[in-house]
């Protein structure tokens, strides 16, 4: 690197250049885009078809009004053996009130939604059901399965 004084004092440098090595030190960020773009695709599918809650077997309805699970609801679920479960978590009625006027307090505006086992009894799903009504809820959807038309 060379100095030079040019007019008026001012000062000025002269860098040289160095040899090109032929290496580039770039990282090709192509097949990750690619690698990512995949993942988001995959995601995309299958985010639709995951349910909350426990798995069980819903009445077959119909008349029924598809809506699409945004994760924004309460799901309160009773399996074949009459167990209670709060989302995955199995709890008995009290807590379940508890749980579910927690929630509420948490994000008033949240609905329930109720899975009951088709082959539950009645009087189980009633109990339920009060116990939702008296923790405040003010909506309540019931899941069932769509009947199949030929």
């Amino acid at each position: 690197m060379r100095s030079k004084r040019g007019k008026a004092g001012a000062l000025h440098t002269t860098v040289k250049a160095r040899p090109s090595s032929g290496v580039m030190a770039d990282i090709n960020v192509t097949p990750l885009v690619d690698v990512v773009l995949v993942l988001l695709i995959i995601f995309m599918v299958v985010t639709p078809m995951l349910s909350r809650g426990v798995d069980v077997q819903l009445p077959s309805a119909s008349n029924n009004e598809k809506k699409q699970d945004t994760g924004d609801n309460i799901v309160v679920s009773i399996s074949n053996s009459g167990a209670v479960y709060f989302d995955t978590t199995k709890v008995d009625n009290d807590h379940l009130k508890a749980r579910i006027e927690e929630e509420l307090r948490r994000n008033p505006g949240k609905d329930v939604f109720f899975k009951g086992d088709k082959r539950i009894k009645y009087g189980q799903a009633r109990e339920v059901l009060e116990v939702i009504h008296n923790s405040g809820a003010t909506t309540v959807q019931l899941g069932t399965e769509e009947v199949k038309k030929e």
